[in-house]
């Protein structure tokens, strides 16, 4: 069967997408692959393809577990068995699930970077039959990266243990991340010449970039709403502030809601839907929200804030105009705004002397002694770390972040922890129990049914299933489950959303956690470099707002998009010189001058004093 022949077999398209058909290619001809594709360009048929086409199964390293979960549902949807392992699971689930990898017909197995570096997983690397290590979001490799996640570089020596080839995927890559991913990646980590690399043009002609400065950001995002009709995304850095504006669209008459890590699995995953469905018109919320939503007829996206890079701007702002139709990235800016950047990016690196007392607070807090700890996983509440020893929370979540940098812990926030039912009492006593209510025996048959093991440690469920099985809603499922919990039948731990911090090594004496200055120093001088490229952005009156942005990722040959704020402006004058000179009256001199003052005009310096002279 061929690739085109897969493609429509298992997902029903008749064509492949500009890139994807070579990238493919190249992956079933046994390379090294590193595809730079935009944000909405179908990353994953690139692998998907070429996997089912192989015997053995596709390992898939992801930070994203909620684009994780999003991929193996809907793989499982066609047919095609996957599976995915990450941080919130047990040592049993995982178990099983590398048990299932190896003996069952798996054809992807999920893996979330801070995984591979568990004893488990190394111990089944000799019986899982890969055919391919695909690795999403591989600017994460690259410390020259903006979102740099150490956790990846367990990929290098996973490829010591697997005979593979990789197909790595990115939509945000600089040359110099390019090049750094591929060396990472290659198979002695030392020169990227296996690699082949394979780059889309970051072109999006039907996307309209455009910048304002103004202080009434407020007012701008009412008149976008209501002057540009369709779906709509709206970012702002704080949680409150997202909430504050959703219900100032919505006392304007705007569908509007808001979302952000703070809300609920349930909560965000309605609204998600809300949105995607066209229940909801416009979302207003944290970087949180977007990651592997792949709705197509998104009209705008406004930032209110200034992103942290290019490389986060461009992902984001990419979300509008996936159909092909005329769709606007708009950022708003104001005079202050530069300068709260900037402050930011210090705030993003706290002293080194701050950090290793939040090594040694985190240790504490969680009654952890000296030499202990190695491979705890914790799930860690960070308002109620900072309330008991009174530190500033976002101090304290950089410092956590440059600990995991250094390869202290691993931190990955916003975990779905299922429910965990583990029944307490014997098989045969069970019915000799006298529950007080019918639905409860129920209940406690279809876990025995579902479940094998739950009499002898804590399982996951899914709440969905099991209520929908007792045609109950999950509320009451819950209520149910504790009150069974309440008679001493079962132990029930309540499904939660936390952060997880994972232990990498045993607690360490003070004076003795290295957390490497110079990689400190390269870090900062990185994200202080992206940040002035942001400013320069915003700042920016002469260069076309997708000239910049191309030219930033390393494309060089491009042309002016003409339907930026830029370009718009430039034809403006352009126009008011022209009916000048031709003699119309009507002719707005002021305009004409402007436009001749204006260095963004095109215009030479020899041309531009002639028409100096026409004016005078």
């Amino acid at each position: 069967m061929t690739a085109l022949e897969t493609l429509k077999k298992w997902w029903g398209y008749d064509s492949f997408r500009p890139m994807q058909e070579e990238i493919v290619s190249t992956a079933l001809e046994g390379k090294d692959v590193l595809a730079i594709l935009p944000t909405g360009g179908g990353k994953s048929v690139c692998f998907q393809v070429p996997a089912m086409m192989r015997d053995g199964l596709a390992l898939v390293v992801t930070p994203l577990i909620a684009l994780m979960k999003d991929q193996v549902q809907n793989l499982e949807s066609r047919g095609i068995k996957a599976l995915a392992i990450h941080a919130g699971m047990t040592r049993h689930e995982v178990d099983l699930a590398l048990n299932n990898a190896a003996y069952g017909d798996v054809k992807f197995l999920y893996l979330s970077p801070e995984r591979l570096s568990t004893e488990l997983f190394k111990s089944y690397l000799d019986i899982l039959p890969v055919s391919f290590i695909v690795v999403d979001e591989a600017h994460c490799i690259s410390q020259w990266g903006y979102d740099f996640r150490p956790d990846y570089l367990a990929i290098g020596e996973l490829r010591r243990s697997i005979d593979a080839p990789v197909i790595a995927l990115t939509a945000t890559a600089t040359p110099a991340v390019a090049e750094d991913i591929m060396v990472r990646l290659s198979r002695e980590n030392a020169a990227s010449t296996g690699f082949t690399l394979l780059k889309s043009g970051f072109e999006r002609p039907n996307l309209s970039y455009i910048v304002r400065r103004c202080e009434d950001k407020t007012g701008q995002v009412l008149s976008i709403c209501k002057g540009v009709a369709g779906t709509g995304i709206v970012y702002l850095r704080h949680r409150s502030k997202c909430e504050e504006m959703a219900a100032v669209l919505k006392a304007n008459g705007v569908s509007a809601s808001f979302y952000h890590a703070g809300l609920g699995r349930m909560e965000r995953s309605e609204r998600q839907e809300a949105w995607k469905k066209g229940e909801l018109r416009v979302v207003v919320c944290t970087n949180a929200f977007g990651m592997g939503i792949d709705k197509p007829d998104v009209r705008f996206v406004v930032h209110m804030d200034l992103p942290d890079s290019p490389e986060a701007y461009f992902q984001e702002a990419g979300r509008a105009g996936r159909d092909g139709k005329r769709s606007y990235a708009v950022l708003l800016w104001g005079p202050t705004d530069e300068k709260r950047l900037r402050q930011l990016t210090q705030t993003s690196f706290p002293s080194l002397e701050f950090t290793e007392d939040i090594y040694q607070k985190l240790h504490v807090f969680h009654e952890i002694p000296y030499e202990a700890g190695m491979g705890r996983q914790i799930r860690f509440k960070l308002d109620e770390f900072c309330r008991h020893y009174r530190l500033n929370r976002s101090q304290v979540h950089y410092a956590i972040e440059y600990l995991a940098r250094t390869g202290h812990l691993s931190y990955c926030e916003d975990v779905d922890i299922p429910a965990q039912v583990k029944i307490s009492v014997g098989r045969n006593d069970l019915y000799d129990i006298d529950l007080p209510e019918p639905r409860m025996i129920q209940l406690l048959e279809t876990l025995m049914r579902r479940y094998s093991g739950i009499f002898s440690y804590p399982v996951s469920i899914d709440e969905e299933y099991v209520a929908k099985s007792q045609g109950i809603n999950i509320p009451s499922l819950r209520q149910l489950l504790y009150s069974i919990s309440l008679l001493h039948v079962i132990r029930y731990i309540p499904a939660d959303n936390s952060t997880v911090l994972i232990l990498h090594h045993g607690r360490l004496m003070p004076g003795n956690v290295n957390l490497q200055p110079e990689k400190y120093r390269f870090l900062k001088e990185k994200a202080e470099s992206r940040t002035g490229a942001m400013i320069e952005y915003v700042s920016e009156s002469d260069e076309c707002r997708s000239r910049y942005l191309l030219r930033y990722f390393g494309q060089t040959e491009t042309s002016d998009c003409g339907t930026c704020d830029v370009c718009r402006s430039k034809e403006k004058w352009k126009k008011a010189l022209e009916t000048f000179l031709a003699g119309n009256p009507d002719a707005g001199l002021e305009e004409v001058k402007a436009f001749i003052d204006n260095p963004a005009n095109g215009m030479g310096p020899e041309a531009m004093e002639i028409y100096r002279k026409m004016l005078d």
